[in-house]
């Protein structure tokens, strides 16, 4: 029987392009994976049109064990899934067998984070700077201000930079932020960021009592949003990072939001306390930062277990 896979995959891509208005490098793709499966089908005796559920499921399996990446296969089963169903409508098979596969799992990339050392040196140039006299002295307690709150609460840098002027009135160490789903949560403030936010407040009064426009934001500024824009904020973080002689590309307020979570875990905080104070809805998101767990517990293990002490003993 003459195999016609070469021409259905044409007229797949003609539709695709005709009705669907895919780009060229969608087609190009799409024409890459389906060539390839073709070929491995052919080395199981069979073609695209006759191909079963386990005959593709066997070909991400071998994709798999080739090495492909996760995304790589997903993309390679997306094609498949769009030219089975594209026979399927064509009425050229009854079934379509792509409908029982599982999508490959992606494995979440670790976040990127800093280490205590580092963090310590970004606050210590931060609070040098910030004891600067003269002019410009504002935006240096700003920084301090923001760096310190942030690193002591693990919050969003979209929460940071639009909390209310009203949290200085707020006694107590412990600061109320509205989040995701406009979901209010608790966290605790340390005592640094406390002095840096007072410091920083009594310096922000003193400009409005000179002149400086209120604003109902605590980090204003001139823009439509009326407080700090969050990219305004990550380019002076770098700045920052920069003159503490930290390497520029490491740092970013989302890796100190992570920093936040990874030290407290790597000091012994419970990881239900890490997903409250993130903010997380699900202790799934909060899992990314098991591999700090992980680590601990060996270390844990190393130090205290009984056979763990004797296989580092002497004989």
């Amino acid at each position: 029987m003459t195999d016609l896979s070469r021409a259905h995959v044409e007229a797949f891509l003609e539709m695709m392009s005709a009705e669907r208005g895919a780009a060229i490098n969608t087609l190009s793709s799409y024409q890459r994976d389906l060539d390839d499966l073709y070929v491995q089908l052919k080395g199981r005796k069979t073609s695209l049109l006759a191909a079963t559920s386990a005959d593709l499921s066997e070909y991400l399996a071998h994709l798999s064990r080739q090495g492909l990446a996760a995304s790589s296969q997903a993309r390679r089963l997306s094609a498949m899934r769009q030219f089975y169903k594209f026979l399927y409508a064509e009425n050229l098979r009854g079934d379509d067998p792509t409908s029982i596969l599982d999508a490959p799992k992606k494995t979440r990339p670790l976040p990127k984070t800093m280490s205590e050392a580092d963090v310590g040196r970004l606050l210590a140039r931060a609070v040098e700077e910030a004891a600067e006299e003269g002019p410009g002295r504002l935006p240096r307690l700003r920084m301090l201000a923001l760096l310190e709150t942030l690193y002591a609460t693990g919050m969003r840098v979209s929460e940071l930079v639009s909390l209310p002027v009203k949290v200085l009135d707020q006694e107590g160490r412990f600061l109320m932020i509205r989040g995701k789903g406009n979901k209010e949560r608790l966290v605790p403030l340390s005592r640094s960021a406390i002095a840096a936010l007072q410091a920083y407040g009594q310096a922000r009064a003193a400009a409005e009592a000179a002149g400086q426009k209120e604003s109902p934001w605590l980090f204003p500024s001139t823009g439509k949003e009326g407080y700090l824009p969050r990219q305004v904020f990550a380019r002076d973080l770098k700045d920052l990072a920069a003159r503490a002689g930290i390497r520029v590309a490491t740092i970013s307020p989302h890796v100190l939001r992570h920093a936040f979570a990874s030290h407290l875990l790597q000091n012994g905080a419970d990881l239900r306390v890490v997903q409250e104070l993130l903010g997380h809805s699900d202790i799934s998101t909060t899992q990314i930062y098991t591999h700090v767990l992980d680590e601990r517990l060996r270390e844990v293990v190393e130090a205290h277990h009984p056979l763990a002490k004797s296989a580092k003993t002497p004989d």
